[in-house]
């Protein structure tokens, strides 16, 4: 399953991993639109609403050290299959109309969706060949980024089916997941006994190997990785919501915008930042986000937000796939899960994050303000891509 001994990128691991990957996020951006909705048709306000996307966050971000020490130690395919199993379990949960259910459904989904990071990011390490980091980080991110081209807007359209509803989303959202487990066990069994049996040559005190620090330069890439993300959740989470009170319709084509986009960019971009630079890539994903946060304050039509969604999806797509090479470049062998783990902290880490500021930013100043707030969080992350471009080259 190593990419030692050729430099082909498209094996059969690699692919089984993609189409695994899809799977479990489309599983997750099924219920990305449909949660915030669901939960304000329960009489909740946008602050709450913020509390219950936290709470998929919180539980996500905690729990990655230790997954990744049993990704290293156990399975990577396994954690990864485990995680996918957990987050349909904890769907069952959202059937209950209960706003604090909904709240304990998203901290379990969490949980499986630490194992789906984790385990996929390990075995990606495994399989990408060394001088082709960033195009297989491009198409894996792609891979998963993908999904929202049709699954938001497949929810949006079964919740307003008359044969739909919210638990039809449930039962889908599910149903994608436990398919995605049975295609990791294909996986599985391809994963190598030489691998695990290095890792457990290796193993010290687990709560000492947890609680190490990575090398700096993970930690550099997991900060970049969290700065490019803390915006997120105003266009995942409230830009649906941002999109109804203001009358535009047939929104779902917002999502398949923005999934097209990320399908098309990702593997380009991931290959172009192996040519301009890790630095440069990220940069110009920062400066992205941010232009494109600025459009949808302007935005009074469907037009004006596909302009940019498409501009915000080609920053995250150049900026995560930069980060991700990153990482792998510099990720220790040994404890490539435990790693790669903490690195992948910045995605649930930005997400718990940046839903509590966005949310508070509706509560206390609106909309249009939460926007403009949220573009300029990508200054931070442009001022430490300046101050540490020579190691970023």
């Amino acid at each position: 399953m190593t990419a030692t001994h050729s430099e082909s990128l498209w094996t059969h691991a690699f692919v089984l991993l993609c189409i695994v990957q899809f799977l479990g996020y489309a599983q997750h951006f099924v219920l990305q639109p449909t949660i915030p909705i669901y939960v304000t048709h329960l009489g909740a306000s946008p602050f709450v609403v913020g509390l219950v996307m936290a709470s998929f966050a919180a539980t996500s971000m905690v729990l990655r050290p230790l997954v990744g020490y049993w990704s290293d130690r156990w399975s990577e395919a396994g954690v990864m299959i485990s995680g996918l199993l957990i987050q349909a379990a904890s769907v069952l949960l959202c059937f209950v109309p209960v706003v604090g259910t909904i709240m304990l459904a998203n901290s379990c989904r969490g949980v499986g969706w630490a194992s789906v990071n984790s385990g996929g990011y390990a075995l990606l390490a495994q399989c990408a060949p060394a001088a082709r980091r960033g195009e297989a980080s491009g198409y894996y991110s792609g891979a998963q980024g993908s999904a929202t081209m049709i699954l938001p807007a497949l929810a949006l359209g079964l919740i307003d089916a008359p044969f739909g509803g919210f638990h039809v989303v449930f039962v889908v959202s599910m149903t994608i997941a436990i398919i995605g487990a049975g295609i990791g066990l294909v996986l599985k069994g391809r994963n190598t006994s030489g691998e695990r049996i290095r890792h457990r040559a290796t193993a010290g005190p687990w709560w000492r190997e947890i609680l190490t620090l990575p090398e700096k330069d993970i930690l550099l890439a997991s900060g970049l990785l969290f700065a490019l993300h803390i915006s997120l959740p105003a266009v995942a989470g409230f830009l649906v919501l941002y999109a109804r009170q203001i009358g535009i319709e047939n929104f779902g084509w917002y999502y398949v915008a923005s999934g097209a986009t990320s399908l098309i960019a990702r593997p380009l971009l991931g290959w172009a930042s192996d040519k301009i630079g890790r630095g440069a890539a990220i940069a110009v994903g920062f400066s992205l986000e941010a232009l494109a946060l600025c459009v949808v304050v302007y935005a009074t039509t469907l037009a004006g937000m596909l302009v940019s969604g498409v501009l915000y999806m080609t920053g995250s797509a150049m900026g995560t796939a930069a980060t991700l090479a990153l990482a792998l470049e510099h990720a220790n062998p040994q404890r490539r899960g435990q790693v790669i783990a903490t690195y992948s902290m910045a995605y649930p880490l930005s997400a718990g994050l940046g839903s509590l500021l966005t949310g508070s930013a509706i509560q206390l100043a609106g909309y249009s303000w939460m926007f403009l707030f949220a573009a300029a969080l990508n200054i931070p992350g442009l001022i430490v891509t300046f101050k540490n471009w020579s190691s970023l080259k």
